[in-house]
């Protein structure tokens, strides 16, 4: 199915290689993805894995960043890409997402060059897999108040403390880990068969059912100097990474809600009640013009911020308000989508209430609703709220 374009994007504002790159995941995620989603949703907490291969050949991993086996698209084209892969479900988005934005990203900016010849060919080419560990047990979005500690050991560092809500954490080969040392937050490549480290998986999941989401322990972990990200200090270092990957996300989130509104217009135009179709109604018209709306407007917000990203005038709050919105009007739209289907909308056969369920996580990872509307606040008064 083409993608939604009311106002003619395609056309206007996107170059032929970022509709390839559109197209070509979009057909990958219904031909490769769909089939296998069922089953790994009906499951807790299972990725088709047998696919990473595939991701990685079609330049999905580290897919903005350059050279080391990178794809090197731009920034708008990547956002086509988190779009599709989220048009299929956001545990794809998320994987694609926690790999190149969270976890090579920093390689790539913070790392040496003998890090990033190291461990980005593998990451690329998907041999290698990567989590972030920021997130502690009892501080989400408040970084500042970090536990996990770092000690320098002559050679090496001595790591303990705990990371929750860690997307591939138990899969991973490399653990992103930040933590605090006497001279402030660092960052620190972990090889996740090292001593004293060990994951375990989150289960019960209601949302991202299919995604791997891990707790990870730290206890004396001995991490060499050379897995030290050199150029990581303070906490600009993580929060750098979350921009990146908020970006994706406010494309990610366009592409659950073009697969809702989709779906219902679908069925509404193919469902009989009282006499002809369900579209015919004029509340349901209501709903399908304000899906419609939200996401023509969130497009244009994430590809303004594409291309200011690709100018290099992007600022983090910028961000915020597309990760805010996008994520936002996203959630509604599944719920009306959801609406629309009736009783059929609870059953596993149709993508609304998958979709709604995985975007309450969205909603509340990578900075929640609150905390952006908090961060643009700050930016557009100047000053702190109490």
């Amino acid at each position: 199915m083409a993608a939604t374009d009311f106002l003619k994007l395609d056309t206007t504002h996107f170059d032929a290689e970022e509709i390839l790159v559109r197209d070509s995941v979009a057909a990958w995620v219904s031909k490769e993805f769909m089939p296998r989603l069922q089953e790994h949703v009906r499951q807790d907490g299972s990725f088709p894995m047998e696919l990473v291969p595939q991701m990685a050949e079609l330049g999905m991993f580290g897919a903005n960043l350059e050279g080391y086996g990178c794809a090197g698209m731009n920034n708008v084209a990547y956002g086509l890409l988190m779009q599709e892969l989220e048009r299929g479900d956001s545990g794809l988005r998320s994987f694609a997402s926690v790999q190149g934005s969270l976890c090579m990203y920093p390689i790539h900016a913070y790392g040496s060059e003998e890090q990033k010849q190291r461990w980005l060919p593998g990451m690329a080419a998907g041999e290698l897999i990567g989590c972030f560990g920021l997130t502690e047990p009892d501080f989400g979005s408040f970084v500042t108040g970090m536990r996990a500690r770092a000690e320098r050991k002559g050679d090496h560092w001595v790591l303990n403390g705990t990371k929750r809500w860690i997307t591939n954490g138990s899969i991973a080969h490399l653990a992103i880990i930040w933590a605090t040392t006497e001279e402030g937050v660092r960052g620190f490549v972990v090889e996740t068969d090292s001593d004293g480290f060990e994951s375990r998986d989150i289960k019960g999941k209601f949302s991202l059912r299919a995604s791997v989401t891990s707790e990870l322990f730290l206890q004396d972990v001995k991490v060499p100097e050379a897995n030290r990200l050199p150029d990581a200090a303070g906490f600009r270092g993580p929060l750098s990474c979350l921009t990146q990957a908020r970006y994706g996300i406010s494309w990610g989130a366009l592409g659950a809600a073009m697969a809702c509104y989709e779906e219902a217009l679908d069925y509404a135009k193919e469902r009989e009640v009282q006499g002809g179709p369900l579209a015919t109604k004029q509340l349901v018209q209501e709903k399908l013009v304000f899906m419609l709306t939200e996401i023509t407007k969130g497009q244009l917000l994430s590809l303004q911020l594409g291309r200011l990203k690709d100018r290099g005038e992007m600022h983090p709050t910028m961000v915020s308000m597309a990760k805010r919105n996008n994520v936002d009007i996203a959630l509604r739209i599944a719920r009306e989508a959801r609406d629309i289907l009736g009783a059929n909308g609870i059953v596993d056969d149709y993508q609304a209430m998958r979709h709604m369920l995985n975007l309450e996580t969205v909603r509340t990872y990578e900075g929640t609703h609150d905390i952006h509307t908090l961060i643009i606040g700050e930016h557009i008064t100047g000053m702190r709220a109490l």
